[in-house]
């Protein structure tokens, strides 16, 4: 039991750094959070150890023990950190194949590895694919823009003709007094068109503020990588 237990914690270390490496790549250019890229290299060899034991009670037991964990590691994910929904593929590819080598050690190792291994060439296929493709990409991309205006300054109407000829649709969803009054923040919610030049959008912004703050922003991730 102590070798089987070794060997698949071994091997799902293994697959998580494979995984985690496939997350890295897939997500070079829209950035990650180094906290969730450990979360996916650790849990395959997590629910490997601990599947890999509850297989030699009995198979019963390990196949009810792989169940509640997917909804403990799921409910997890759902409720700390909410980010791109993309991400719950990894969490459940991370997860996936740590079962299949806990679920398999009781009953034939070696061919519980081939399968994972398989399986994530397969998958990672799939993702690398998809990534470098664009497969899916809307022609609009869904931003939230933050214009700063002086007090003095009659909003309504103002941003119309820039913000009619770089999105699709957008909505004003907030106004907002700052700096003591003397300041506006104009949150909108916007459906950005992606072949924009988004320089000279917020450059036509800031010439009808006063050249004050304009913000345009995807997600908030507080501790983002980006390789360069």
């Amino acid at each position: 039991m102590l070798s089987t237990s070794i060997i698949s914690l071994i091997a799902g270390i293994a697959a998580g750094i494979l995984i985690s490496g496939v997350y890295i790549l897939t997500h070079k250019k829209t950035g990650y959070s180094q906290s969730y890229v450990f979360t996916v290299l650790i849990l395959p060899a997590v629910i490997a150890a601990l599947l890999t034991v509850l297989s030699e009670l009995s198979q019963e037991t390990a196949v009810a023990g792989g169940i509640g964990l997917a909804g403990v590691f799921s409910l997890t994910r759902y409720r700390t950190a909410p980010g791109d929904p993309k991400d719950i593929t990894y969490v459940f590819f991370a997860m996936a194949e740590g079962a299949i080598l806990g679920l398999s050690s009781s009953i034939n190792q070696m061919d519980g590895i081939i399968v994972a291994a398989v399986s994530f060439i397969l998958i990672a296929l799939v993702l690398i694919i998809v990534d470098k493709t664009g497969y899916g990409t809307a022609s609009t991309s869904h931003m939230t823009l933050k214009i700063t205006i002086p007090e003095n300054l009659n909003y309504i109407g103002l941003f119309d003709n820039v913000l009619d000829k770089n999105t699709t649709s957008w909505r004003l969803k907030r106004i907002k007094t700052t700096n003591f009054g003397s300041l506006f923040d104009l949150v909108y919610s916007i459906e950005i068109k992606n072949d924009i030049d988004q320089k000279k959008f917020i450059d036509d912004l800031r010439k009808l503020n006063g050249n004050l703050t304009v913000i345009l922003s995807f997600f908030k991730y507080e501790d983002a990588i980006y390789d360069k």
